[in-house]
């Protein structure tokens, strides 16, 4: 989850008595209350948590800094930069009907699509969008060709706040056709050109205070805001980068600034992640809609800010339901299990390894030699302790099924290869591995010789892997259908079969049988 941004904008053409005072806040939050930034997996010990100051951030924490800052300044703008939808168990089981219903209740102004909103496909989307009352946005993608989204998702909107209108566009990633499971009727675009598109419409109309929702991630959006004209501000998200003036390990100030190419200014924001923030920012227009100054900070949801009661209720309520999988105990972990994005979208990690030996053992009998799981399926660790079903959905959130092929060695090489293509980025497609060992390198840029030395386990010893041989490989669906850039899976799959089979369900077959499991680091990828 992304962290909301709050804006508060006043023009400079009014005495200050009339200044008509508009707050933008950036947030992205986290259903759960007392929900703790941890990440958790079991939710049995938030409260004790929550009381020593351990926790932040949650729906109703956002709700309470919400209305306490609509009190201090009536005319505000609540905008969401995306990815409402995965990461949770409620989501797991309402498929985003709450993250619309809590969205309602707080007052959201706007929100872009994240490349997450197309995980469930068209339908889940649509009924999101049907399920909100604001406008859900999106500029740089063709959905005419998807009825179901063809007449709900719009490019842009205009917002009035003062007596002044606001235009807002949404950016979706440009690679999301990779990166999550949209139907093929849908195009996605370059952004720049989308952008310069709404803008001349905004023009046009004599709008010329222009807001971008972006889930495009921080680098992207430095780079849109240096070559595109006209954008005041950028709602940024996807790469969950806390900009702050004095957070210790903020990647920049907040906002960050940047020069436009006719040497105007883009004030750029984006407020971590997981609901831990709710970004603010106080922006001064002058008379001619050009930004004079953006001042601002994110806002720590954290113990001194009170839960609100009725929203804190209404959570609880629809936690009823997942009680079951929560307290479902179905193995135990003799060690904490690290599923953190920091270790595994950039070497081996622990949950990586259990799942991809996971899936391996499962499709053995099959002729299966080799297993590759992507790190950006696994979203959190498995605590020491008492292993839940629910606990093994929060680690792997998505609904991805396994599946089977052939795959000769030198595509196994490329495939391994787009793999360690997005280490600079921490992005997801960072291979997690079993029945198989490399050894990869940074000093060569990305698809162009990383992958050094691959051996794969044939008869109990390790062996060189045979660029013409065939191999049998195992992945999830989501790979196999050429998802975060594995291209090459899609393309060269040899009698590929795309089963029933849940991930989750061979993990979890996986822990029960080898519990209490003990987490496994054997140096199976190697950097040198």
């Amino acid at each position: 989850f992304q962290s909301p941004d709050f804006f508060q904008f006043h023009d400079r053409l009014h005495p200050p008595m009339m200044n008509p005072i508009t707050s933008v806040f950036q947030t992205h939050f986290s259903l759960e209350t007392e929900s703790c930034f941890r990440l958790i997996s079991r939710w049995t010990t938030l409260a004790e948590d929550n009381q020593v100051g351990q926790c932040y951030g949650g729906i109703a924490r956002l709700a309470t800094s919400v209305r306490q800052n609509r009190a201090e300044s009536p005319n505000l703008l609540l905008l969401d930069a995306g990815d409402q939808f995965q990461g949770s168990l409620f989501y797991s089981k309402y498929q985003g009907q709450t993250s619309a219903e809590m969205m309602n209740l707080v007052g959201y102004d706007a929100m872009g699509i994240g490349n997450h909103e197309f995980d469930g496909g068209p339908e889940r989307l649509r009924a999101f969008v049907d399920a909100v009352n604001f406008p859900v946005l999106i500029s740089n993608a063709d959905v005419s060709a998807e009825p179901k989204l063809a007449e709900v998702l719009m490019p842009s909107t205009v917002i009035e706040r003062g007596g002044f209108q606001y235009g807002l566009i949404g950016l979706v990633p440009a690679n999301t056709q990779e990166i999550s499971s949209p139907e093929n009727t849908l195009i996605f675009t370059d952004p720049v050109e989308a952008l310069r598109r709404e803008i001349d419409n905004f023009n046009a109309q004599g709008i010329n205070r222009i807001i971008v929702l972006s889930h495009s991630g921080f680098p992207i959006d430095l780079d849109i805001a240096a070559k595109v004209n006209g954008i005041d501000l950028i709602v940024g998200g996807h790469s969950n980068t806390l900009l702050s003036n004095s957070a210790e390990k903020a990647d920049g100030p907040y906002p960050t600034w940047v020069t436009t190419p006719e040497g105007g200014r883009t004030a750029v924001v984006q407020a971590y992640a997981y609901g831990k923030y709710l970004g603010r920012l106080n922006v001064t227009f002058d008379d001619q809609g050009v930004v004079q100054s953006a001042i601002g900070e994110p806002i720590l949801l954290d113990h001194s800010i009170p839960e609100d009661e009725k929203v804190k209720a209404r959570i609880a309520e629809l936690a009823v339901p997942l009680a079951e999988l929560l307290e479902e105990v179905i193995a135990e972990a003799a060690t904490t299990v690290d599923g953190s994005g920091n270790s595994c979208r950039k070497q081996q990690c622990e949950v990586g390894t259990l799942v991809a030996t996971a899936m391996l053992q499962h499709m053995k009998p099959f002729g299966v030699d080799i297993a590759i799981a992507n790190a950006g399926g696994i979203r959190a660790s498995l605590e020491k302790g008492p292993i839940s079903t629910g606990d093994i959905l929060t680690t792997l959130p998505f609904e991805d099924v396994l599946s089977r092929f052939k795959l000769k060695g030198a595509d196994v090489v490329a495939a391994l290869e787009n793999g360690v293509s997005g280490i600079e980025d921490m992005q997801g497609r960072f291979p997690q591995v079993a029945g198989i060992r490399f050894e990869f390198t940074l000093s060569k840029q990305p698809n162009n010789g990383r992958i050094l030395k691959v051996e794969v386990m044939q008869d109990g010893e390790w062996t060189s892997l045979d660029p013409d041989k065939i191999y049998g490989i195992t992945t999830g669906n989501f790979l196999r259908s050429g998802k975060d850039g594995y291209s090459v899976l899609a393309d060269n799959a040899i009698d590929p079969y795309d089963g029933l089979t849940l991930v989750t369900d061979v993990v979890a077959d996986y822990l029960i049988t080898n519990s209490p499991y003990t987490a496994i680091i054997d140096n199976r990828i190697v950097q040198n």
